[in-house]
């Protein structure tokens, strides 16, 4: 091969035309065919050539394709006319390079970039390729396969695991769609079951909406046809009152009845006449000065409010009563509470609800009121001292 090159002349001398594919060397056509040309376009103009069906197998279609490059003939003549067509634009980037190593680099630069199909039949045919350099490509495309078939193989043992965790991605993925098929079907029935009670819910409340209606309606005609049942609604309230104030003054008789036991047992035995209430006129001991003022009593016996107005118009004052809700209307007692100036609460004859409402009453308002145990003329007395300026 050396005294063959070594005769041909320089690169000046050589002529322009683009080598055939029948001219170069046999080295060269395996590399050719098995890279430059896919099987399928090779098995179709193997097909086309021999004008029938290829039943050979993808090795047998290239070691005969290979083969047939060394002479020309219909099918390298048809492998020549592919090449030409399938790479010519890399072929008019090649046609540029004036020299051999020109064309070395436009090889290296398409090593590099990972694209040499093209490339290897566009340097092999150029007019500027040397022995050197046919050679160099061939042995680069050689250690190229090498690598691309390592490269295949670890793409292939990676395509394996990845197919190897897809499965059980997929089946762990399955699972998980089970699971959450079943939580949706139990999401489901859950629901409906909760719409079910809300329905219920519904249909009760509308039941219960229709009862109180009927009821309503079943009550004003129950009025309708009771004759003066408001009077009788007053007398019941007056009654109940009555109850309450009959209840007090048992209360009060029984506490005094105590209180008058006590007393005989420790008195020594006289035959003096028991002492006599004494009057209103004994009971106040000093001049107090009421005028112009407006004082309500509230609570009280009622046997003593003829005496509690006496004594209270006696210091100037006008004079209110209020029975604390034994007999009077509770709700006046506000209206009572407003309009008077001072305020006396006898805290033993009057309700529950009454105090609770004059000591609110007077704190809210910063009113004057003094309370008093004891319903006596002298408790009354003590009481309007303590008001007095």
């Amino acid at each position: 091969m050396c005294d063959k090159h070594a005769a041909m002349p320089p690169q000046e001398a050589q002529t322009s035309r683009r080598r055939r594919i029948w001219e170069l060397g046999h080295t060269c056509h395996c590399p050719l065919v098995g890279v430059s040309l896919p099987l399928a376009t090779l098995r179709k103009l193997v097909g086309k050539v021999t004008a029938g069906k290829v039943i050979a197998d993808d090795y047998e279609i290239h070691v005969g394709a290979v083969s047939e490059c060394g002479t020309r003939n219909r099918l390298s003549e048809a492998l020549q006319k592919e090449l030409e067509r399938r790479y010519a634009t890399i072929i008019a980037r090649f046609r540029a390079a004036r020299t051999a190593e020109a064309v070395a680099e436009l090889w290296q630069a398409a090593v590099a970039g990972g694209d040499v199909a093209g490339a290897f039949w566009a340097g092999l045919t150029h007019p500027r390729c040397v022995p050197e350099l046919e050679e160099r490509m061939c042995r680069d495309l050689h250690m190229i396969q090498h690598q691309a078939g390592a490269c295949a193989r670890a793409d292939i043992n990676r395509f394996n695991a990845v197919v190897e965790e897809n499965g059980q991605l997929a089946r762990e993925l399955a699972k998980v769609q089970q699971r959450s098929a079943a939580v949706q079907i139990e999401r489901t029935a859950e629901q409906e079951r909760h719409a079910s009670a809300l329905m219920q819910l519904r249909a009760q409340l509308v039941s219960r909406d229709s009862t109180i209606d009927a009821l309503r309606q079943e009550l004003e005609q129950l009025r309708n046809t009771v004759p003066d049942l408001p009077a009788r609604e007053r007398l019941m309230q007056r009654l109940e009152q009555s109850d309450e104030r009959e209840r007090l003054l048992r209360e009060q008789v029984a506490e005094l009845r105590r209180e008058l036991g006590q007393a005989q047992a420790q008195a020594p035995v006289r035959d003096e006449e028991p002492p006599r209430p004494e009057p209103v006129e004994h009971v106040i001991r000093m001049p107090i000065r009421l005028a112009e003022r407006s004082i309500l009593c509230v609570g009280g016996r009622s046997g003593n409010v003829a005496s509690y107005r006496t004594l209270i118009e006696r210091a100037g004052a006008q004079f209110a009563h209020h029975d604390g809700g034994l007999e009077d209307n509770a709700g006046k007692l506000e209206a009572s509470l407003a309009a008077a100036d001072l305020v006396i609460c006898q805290t033993g004859c009057i309700s529950h609800s009454a105090y609770w409402r004059v000591k609110d009453f007077c704190k809210r308002t910063g009113k004057r009121c003094v309370f008093i145990d004891n319903p006596s003329i002298s408790s009354l007395q003590r009481g309007l001292e303590e008001l007095a300026p």
